[in-house]
């Protein structure tokens, strides 16, 4: 079986990153989709789905040091599915609202912003983004 999602969009907030016990670097962040249309009476609509996404191994490190809040970035990946509901993890806001998440483990990372977009504070962003594989599965420790 096989399954892959292909997402572009921009981050919503810095990235996070700590080490698991076994020194194994995990990156996370989350990414908005939009999507913009017009129904049959003529109203527009803007629709925003938000992906959480987590990055593993040297890929983690290398987006925690150059993706910013607003950085552009395409995600290949395979989506989680929650274990209780076998859909998107859900949970009741503040407001009462019911909201969902999608969540994302990340194969490979592309930087879609400009340079000038993505630099780190004292560094540089790489040159042409960034595209570096995971780990095979069976050595992500979870």
């Amino acid at each position: 079986m096989y399954q892959k999602v292909i997402i572009v969009g921009n981050l919503g907030r810095d990235p996070e990153m700590r080490y698991t016990p076994s020194g194994q670097a995990v990156t996370n962040f989350s990414v908005a989709t939009n999507r913009q249309y017009t129904t049959n009476n003529g109203e527009k609509v803007k629709e925003t789905t938000w992906f959480r996404v987590s990055v593993w191994g040297r890929m983690a490190e290398v987006c925690n040091q150059y993706l910013r809040r607003g950085s552009k970035v395409l995600i290949e990946g395979r989506l989680n599915a929650d274990p209780a509901t076998g859909g998107p993890r859900t949970w009741t806001g503040n407001d009462g609202a019911v909201r969902a998440s999608f969540e994302v483990t990340a194969e490979v990372v592309k930087f879609l912003s400009s340079r000038n977009e993505t630099l780190a504070p004292g560094g540089n962003a790489p040159a042409g983004g960034a595209d570096l594989p995971l780990p095979p599965e069976d050595d992500i420790p979870f």
